[in-house]
Formats: C-alpha cells, structure tokens, sequence
C-alpha cells in the first residue's frame, strides 16, 4: 500500500512537469503565432493551454487517489486516477473541435499570409520540448503503472507531433505553399480529436470493470503453475486505478489438508504478486474429485 502512495507521488511530478512546460509553451505560441501570423502554431498554443487544464485534472485525480480507504470507499480512492483520465478526454474532444472548425473555416476563406519564420523555429523547439517530457512521463508511468500519468503522456506525445506538423507548416508557406498552414491547423485538430477518443475508451473500459483477456490467459497459466493446482476454474479481473484485483477459484485434491490448501493460496497471492505486480488477490478453494 505504501509503496502504491508513493507511486502515485511520483506521478504528481509528471503532472507538474507537464503543468509548467505547458503553462509556458502555451503563452508562447498563442503569442508568437498571432503576433506574426500563424494559424496552425495559434491552434498548437490553444491545445496546450487546454492542457494545463487537463493536467490540473489529472493532478487532482492523483491526489484523490491517495486517500485512504473509508467506510464509503472500502476499496480505496483508487478510480479517481481514471477519472481523471476520463475528464482529459473530455476537455481534448472540445478543444480539438474548435481547433478544427476555426481552422477549416479559415482554410476556406482563403486566407494566403505567409507566417513568420519565427513561428517555424518556435514550432519546431516546441516540438523537441513536449518529445522529452513525453519520453520522461511514458517511463514513468510505465515503471508505477500509472495511468492517469499514461494519458498525459499520450497527450504529450501528440502535443510533440502537433509543434513538428505546425512547424513543417509554416516553413512550407513561408517558401510559398500558402495553404499548407492551414492545412496543418486541420490536421493538429484531427490528432487532438483522436488522442481524446483514445483516451477516452481506455478510461471508459476501466471504469466499466473492462480487463484484457490476454492478462488474464497469462494469470490463468502461471497459476497452473504451481505444484498441487489442479485446474483453475474462474479467473476475473478488475482494475482500480494503477491496481489490479483478481478473483480467482482453483481446484484441488480434496485428499489434501487444509493447511496445504492454505499454502497453495497464498502461493498464488505470491506469484501474480512477484510475476505481474497484482495488488490483491482472492483465492477461492474447491475440491476436485478425481
């Protein structure tokens, strides 16, 4: 349990990591890009000022998640994690659609400015920024199992794609492909849109009580693994925040003690626990007659 509260410590850092590298690249772009004429580097900074906000969410989400279990919660705060995922998709979705409805409606209007080259070269170290912090929120969440922290980084990721498509935009109508600015700001609100909708069906799956089938093949054959487990009879998973429950009903010789059986239990408990990082498990016993 302790060790979990200190997981989900470390993944405020990756929040806040996000907060401030996007707190600052938003001013900066919503800046430069109207300043010198931008469509597709002002629909960048407008993504990112909406992921301040989403990494706010996910923030608070955590920090939820670390409160104790109560006579409400018998099972923890644990789901505010996903929660706060699902929240983040929800705020992607809206910005994504207003990004692409305001860039399609200038795209048509024909509008030819070319920008800045000062909107390319912010762009593009934008660009390499949100990559970094992408890379460091991805291990991060991958090494504590996080996944409020995942979908930051996913919204990380497609912050990094967007400033590189923003960039190769603008540098594009400055040598004369006029369009190609605009074009870009549709595609950037396509990428939001999508990544939302990702986002989205992971935290809905989760919150449903949704589990990989294929996780629980490979928890059915480690178990069959152990010495005395004759078949495994029910196995079923749930998810609550970074933590996985399992419930699971295992036959035995029922010429065996019940000490023995007792032991074969928590040897179960012990090997989802040792090979797949499974916060709880309850084993339910049944005589097999052979």
């Amino acid at each position: 349990m302790n060790e979990r509260y200190k997981d989900l410590l470390m993944a405020e850092q990756g929040a806040r990591l996000s907060m401030v590298v996007y707190i600052i690249l938003s001013f900066a772009k919503l800046f430069i890009g109207n300043t010198f004429g931008s469509a597709s580097l002002s629909a960048d900074g407008l993504n990112n000022f909406t992921d301040v906000i989403s990494s706010v969410a996910i923030l608070i989400g955590l920090r939820i998640a670390r409160r104790p279990a109560d006579e409400d919660h018998p099972y923890g705060h644990w789901k505010a994690e996903t929660i706060a995922s699902l929240s983040t998709s929800f705020i992607m979705l809206v910005v994504g659609l207003q990004v692409l409805f305001s860039s399609a409606s200038k795209l048509t209007a024909g509008e030819t400015a070319a920008p800045d080259v000062v909107t390319g070269v912010t762009a593009f170290f934008a660009g390499i920024i949100m990559m970094a912090v992408y890379v460091y929120n991805n291990r991060l969440a991958n090494r504590i199992n996080s996944s409020g922290l995942s979908a930051g980084a996913k919204d990380n990721l497609s912050d990094a794609l967007t400033s590189f498509a923003a960039a190769i935009a603008i540098f594009g109508s400055i040598i004369g492909v006029y369009w190609l600015d605009g074009v870009m700001a549709v595609i950037v609100g396509i990428i939001i849109i999508k990544t939302a909708i990702d986002i989205f069906r992971e935290s809905a799956f989760s919150l449903s009580d949704g589990f990989e089938t294929h996780n629980l093949a490979e928890y059915r054959e480690a178990i069959l693994s152990i010495p005395d487990v004759e078949q495994v009879a029910t196995i079923m998973a749930r998810s609550y925040g970074a933590n996985v429950y399992v419930d699971v009903t295992i036959l035995l010789d029922a010429s065996l003690t019940v000490l023995r059986s007792h032991e074969i239990t928590e040897a179960v408990e012990e090997k989802l626990r040792a090979d797949f990082n499974i916060f709880e498990t309850d084993v339910h016993v049944e005589p097999l007659d052979h």
